[in-house]
């Protein structure tokens, strides 16, 4: 080495966020992608060649006058779409009554999908009732999609005497065997390898299930993101991964774990197709959804999506936001809001009016009461009943090992 290469010096340089409190924010206006710019490739056939464009654009079906136009326009009749909307309407008051019981002290943590309900809500619609779930903890919607009434989802969060998983986990870290909704992971990010290896394991049983995942952007800079990515492209199996980019992990801005390129082409370098898609955009969400559905039975493999998002709320009960991004951030996130969104359009084609929206939202926050009223019955966090000690042998081994046995014995149970 020369004496000058010897006094170079490389700093390493720390992303910090665009805006900070007290900052205006600015995510530059409405976006110049439209709905007619990016093709839908034959899902059989595509691969990643065919994708680079979709991955450093954005798929969108609804222009910002709510109508629908472009190649990706899933032509839903008006039913389908009203369903949607009334799931996302269940699960934001849902939010809100579950985020005011944690605030009186009946459930000890709590976190809210606020801004992101289009994401789990559309992508399961988009699958068949038999395809596994994997999720983060901002996709309980995809819940209300596979049937689970919402008694049992509170009764899980307060961890009573009706919690299906015995309080064996967390609030919000649901599980629901009958819906294929598999159990939320608290370390982040392992559900993405557990998705493609599930995935693989229908694909050699020739089962016609098809495997989908989410995880965070400030999870993708972990390495169960890359072990995925890397066992999908060489496997080939029936899973949709999904990179949720909703601008913030829990206090870092999205920055830090992208560097300079969309989350989506990250995707390409493992020659995966992958496609960067509007996540408030309800049908734009179900399109790509449904065309990575159609790639993976084909045998084609697996889908790479960056679901382009922004996270309204705080990243939990434990969080205050306010103490890193301006407070009124959210209002100029070029996506709005999905369920506006989607209610837009529906007034827009003579489907549904704002008459009905109050209608179905006072329903809802009843029935919501309602669930609310039932679950404590059972029990809640500040009075109990609470499960006796000798539960925590119970579920977790089919045959109880000797030292977990000289345990419960030393219990005396």
């Amino acid at each position: 080495m020369s004496e000058k290469d010897s006094d170079v010096t490389s700093p390493c340089v720390v992303p910090t966020p665009p805006f900070r409190p007290g900052d205006q924010a600015d995510f530059g206006g409405e976006w110049t992608f439209l709905p007619e710019d990016l093709p839908r490739p034959d899902p059989a056939t595509c691969d990643s060649s065919a994708t680079k464009e979709h991955a450093v654009g954005l798929v969108r079906v609804l222009n910002y006058d709510n109508t629908a136009s472009g190649e990706w326009d899933p032509k839903l009749d008006a039913e389908t779409l009203k369903t949607g909307l009334e799931y996302m309407a269940r699960l934001r008051i849902f939010d809100d009554r579950m985020m005011k019981m944690q605030r009186t002290g009946k459930l000890s943590f709590y976190m809210r999908s606020l801004g992101e309900e289009a994401v789990a809500i559309a992508q399961t619609m988009a699958l068949k009732e038999e395809d596994w779930v994997f999720p983060s903890y901002r996709q309980p919607g995809a819940q209300f999609v596979r049937g689970r009434d919402m008694v049992s989802m509170i009764c899980h969060c307060i961890g009573n005497s009706k919690d299906n998983v015995g309080g064996r986990q967390m609030p919000v870290h649901y599980s629901y065997r009958e819906g294929h909704f598999i159990s939320i992971s608290s370390p982040v990010g392992t559900q993405f390898s557990q998705a493609v290896g599930v995935a693989m394991a229908s694909a050699y049983k020739g089962d016609d299930q098809v495997t989908i995942s989410w995880l965070g952007d400030g999870t993708s800079a972990q390495g169960d993101y890359h072990y995925a990515l890397n066992f999908a492209s060489v496997f080939k199996p029936p899973v949709i991964l999904n990179v949720v980019n909703n601008q913030w992990a829990i206090s870092t801005h999205q920055n830090i774990a992208s560097g300079a390129q969309t989350f989506a082409a990250r995707g390409l370098g493992y020659g995966l197709p992958s496609i960067r898609v509007d996540g408030n955009d309800f049908l734009a969400l179900y399109a790509v959804t449904k065309w990575a559905r159609e790639r993976a039975a084909s045998g084609a493999g697996a889908t790479h999506i960056e679901v382009y998002t922004y996270r309204t709320g705080a990243h939990s009960s434990s969080d205050d936001p306010s103490r890193y991004r301006p407070g009124d951030e959210q209002a100029f996130w070029p996506g709005g809001d999905p369920i506006e969104r989607l209610k837009d359009h529906l007034i827009q084609t003579g489907a549904w009016s704002e008459e009905e929206q109050a209608a179905m939202e006072e329903r809802i926050d009843a029935e919501v009461m309602a669930a609310y009223k039932e679950a404590v019955t059972y029990g809640d966090l500040a009075n109990g009943p609470f499960p006796p000690a000798s539960t925590i042998f119970e579920e977790v081994y089919e045959e109880i090992p000797w030292h977990i046995q000289e345990q419960r014995e030393e219990l005396g149970k």
